[in-house]
């Protein structure tokens, strides 16, 4: 049996990258999975490229008109939600304090800890119980990276409000658990130099970039019952990099 067989599942925020490979696996193991993205061409191009099993809603993470309208369609065409991963997030890595104005403030917070948390509230009362919740965090939030101030406190915020979730939601046998990308091949390093990319794996214990399938499979994980019993945790994907 497929390791989410007859689930519905919501992940935000995944027209490219680690949650388009999260979401493509997750209805690949037998889920119906809800997409979010802000931009229908790409959505239609992500439907396309998981191919079944898949319904795509327009919408801001960052909006709570738009995350209305997502609680409205699951409820309408499934009832429930059995996964969420929320994955939406934006933010810079180049951004100093002495950059910071705030818009910027107010743009990554707005969808990385603000979207984050009316995400979860509003597709809780649809939540089985039972169910996994994930949010998207990052090494950052504990590295201490020159110039991803804001975006990394945006995102030590969500492990925050993963510990008072799961305690919160303990009477429902809801889990709730972060996992954490470190340096993954996304469209961000296809911009960069082999130069700096040869740097930064040399910084990895495991001598690489980890890929978008390695976070679905840490995805999978979390949302599956091989998890059953884990609960509150930061799940590091980062090949060692945070941890050596």
């Amino acid at each position: 049996m497929s390791k989410l067989d007859g689930k519905v599942a919501v992940v935000t925020g995944a027209t490219s990258g680690m949650a388009l490979a999260t979401a493509a696996l997750f209805a690949a193991e037998g889920a119906h999975v809800f997409i979010t993205g802000r931009r229908k061409e790409k959505l239609d191009e992500a439907v396309a490229a998981i191919g079944h099993g898949v319904t795509a809603v327009q919408a801001d993470s960052g909006d709570l008109d738009d995350l209305s309208r997502l609680a409205e369609t699951v409820r309408e065409q499934q009832g429930r939600v059995d996964v969420l991963f929320a994955s939406a997030g934006i933010g810079s890595v180049s951004e100093p304090l002495g950059s910071v104005t705030p818009e910027s403030f107010d743009a990554v917070v707005g969808v990385n800890f603000r979207g984050t948390l009316f995400t979860v509230q509003h597709l809780l009362p649809l939540m089985s119980d039972g169910a996994s919740i994930i949010l998207n965090g990052t090494t950052s939030a504990t590295k201490g990276i020159p110039g991803a101030g804001v975006y990394s406190a945006s995102k030590a915020a969500l492990r925050s409000l993963a510990r008072t979730w799961a305690a919160e939601l303990k009477d429902r046998g809801i889990r709730v658990n972060v996992l954490s990308p470190g340096s993954i091949d996304t469209a961000l390093f296809a911009t960069v130099t082999p130069e700096f990319r040869k740097q930064i794996a040399s910084l990895i214990p495991l001598g690489r970039l980890g890929t978008s399938e390695d976070i679905a499979a840490a995805a999978l994980f979390l949302a599956s019952a091989d998890s059953s019993f884990i609960h509150g945790v930061d799940l590091v994907v980062d090949g060692g990099f945070a941890q050596v």
